[in-house]
C-alpha cells in the first residue's frame, strides 16, 4: 500500500473521531437546553459560587484526569478548586474535605469503587456532592445532592470502549461550569493577571502604568517653550518627542523628531512651540492593557503614546517598552 494511501486512510480516521465527538457535543446542548439537566447545572453553579470552602474535584482514571484540569481551570479563573484522587482520600486524603466545600465528582459509569469512600465522607458530614455522570440511577448518582445527567453519547474509540467522547463532554461540561462561575463571581482579566502573572498571558495583560516611563524620564516642555528648548528636551529623553502642557500640567500638544525636521530649514527657532506642536496628541490611561496600547500604535502608525490621568500628563510608552514587556 502506498504511503499516500495510508495518509488518506488515517487522515478519514480522524475526521471520523471528529464527526463523532462533534455529535456528541451537540447531544450534549441539546440535554442542556432542556429543564432537567438545565436545572440541574444552575443549582450546581449556585452551590459552587456560594460555597464557603473550596471545590474539591474528584474522579478515577481518565475521569481523573478531566477532574484535574477542571479543578486547574477554575483555580486559575478565581474559584478556589483542588483536585483529589480517589484512592489517596482512601488513604488519609479525605482530610482534605471541610464541611464549608463542595465536592465536584467525575465518573462516566457511576460506578467507579475507589469513589465510594468520597461518597460516604461527604454523606457523614453534610458536604454538598455534585456528580457528573451518565448514569443517574447509579450509585453515584443516588448519592448526589445534584446530579449532572450527561446524555449516552457513542465512544469514537472503534470498539466503543476507550474514553474519547465521554471524556470531551465532561471537559466541556467543567469548562462550562467554570466560565458561568467566572460570570458568576464578576471576575475580569485585571483579576485573572493576579493568577497568570508570568509569561505570555501575563505579559499581555499587564498594563502601560506599569511599564512606562515617568518623572523625569518624560520629556515635556511648557505651552510657552521655544523651539530651540523643545528640540533640547526631545534630544535629551529617548522618545523621540516632548509632551507640550500647560501650568496645570494638562496634556496639549506634542512635538515630534518630524514636526523638527518641517521646521528648522523654514521657520525661526525662537518660535513659541505651539505654533508647531501637534494639538490633542493620541493619549491612554495607566490602566489601559499593553496588548491594547500596542493595537492603538499599530493602528495610527506611530511608536509613541503619551499616558494621561485625568487630563494631566502621567507618563510616556514607547513601542519598545511593550515589546520587551513580552506584550507584542
Amino acid at each position: 500500500m502506498s504511503s499516500k494511501l495510508i495518509d488518506v486512510r488515517y487522515a478519514a480516521s480522524a475526521l471520523k473521531t471528529i464527526d463523532i465527538e462533534l455529535d456528541a457535543l451537540q447531544t450534549l446542548r441539546s440535554a442542556l437546553r432542556a429543564p432537567e439537566l438545565r436545572r440541574s447545572v444552575e443549582l450546581a453553579i449556585e452551590a459552587l459560587a456560594t460555597t464557603r470552602g473550596q471545590v474539591v474535584v474528584t474522579g478515577m482514571g481518565k475521569s481523573g484526569h478531566i477532574a484535574r484540569k477542571i479543578a486547574a481551570t477554575m483555580r486559575s479563573t478565581g474559584t478556589s478548586a483542588v483536585y483529589l484522587h480517589p484512592g489517596e482520600a482512601s488513604h488519609g486524603d479525605l482530610g482534605l474535605i471541610t464541611p464549608d466545600d463542595v465536592v465536584l465528582a467525575i465518573t462516566w459509569s457511576g460506578e467507579t469503587s475507589e469513589l465510594g469512600d468520597v461518597f460516604r465522607y461527604c454523606n457523614q458530614y453534610g458536604v454538598k456532592l455534585i456528580v457528573a455522570t451518565s448514569f443517574p440511577d447509579s450509585t453515584a448518582g443516588r448519592a448526589a445532592d445534584i446530579c449532572l445527567s450527561m446524555p449516552p453519547v457513542r465512544e469514537a474509540c472503534p470498539n466503543e470502549l476507550a474514553p474519547t467522547s465521554s471524556t470531551t463532554l465532561q471537559l466541556v461540561l467543567g469548562d462550562a461550569l467554570a466560565v458561568a462561575l467566572i460570570e458568576a463571581r464578576g471576575f475580569t482579566s485585571t483579576d485573572f493577571r493576579v493568577f497568570h502573572p508570568g509569561g505570555k498571558l501575563g505579559a499581555q495583560l499587564c498594563t502601560v502604568g506599569e511599564i512606562m516611563g515617568t518623572g523625569d524620564s518624560i520629556p515635556k516642555v511648557g505651552s510657552d517653550a521655544s523651539l530651540t528648548s523643545a528640540t533640547i528636551e526631545m534630544s535629551r529623553k529617548r522618545y523621540g518627542c516632548t509632551a507640550v502642557v500647560d501650568q496645570n500640567e494638562r496634556l496639549i500638544g506634542a512635538f515630534t523628531d518630524g514636526d523638527l525636521r518641517r521646521c528648522i530649514a523654514a521657520y525661526d527657532l525662537n518660535d513659541n512651540i505651539g505654533l508647531h506642536m501637534s494639538p490633542n496628541p493620541l493619549s491612554v490611561t495607566p490602566d489601559t492593557r499593553a496588548s491594547d496600547a500596542l493595537r492603538i500604535l499599530n493602528d495610527n502608525a506611530v511608536s509613541v503614546l503619551f499616558v494621561v490621568d485625568g487630563e494631566r500628563l502621567a507618563g510616556i510608552v514607547h513601542i519598545h517598552d511593550i515589546v520587551r514587556a513580552g506584550a507584542a
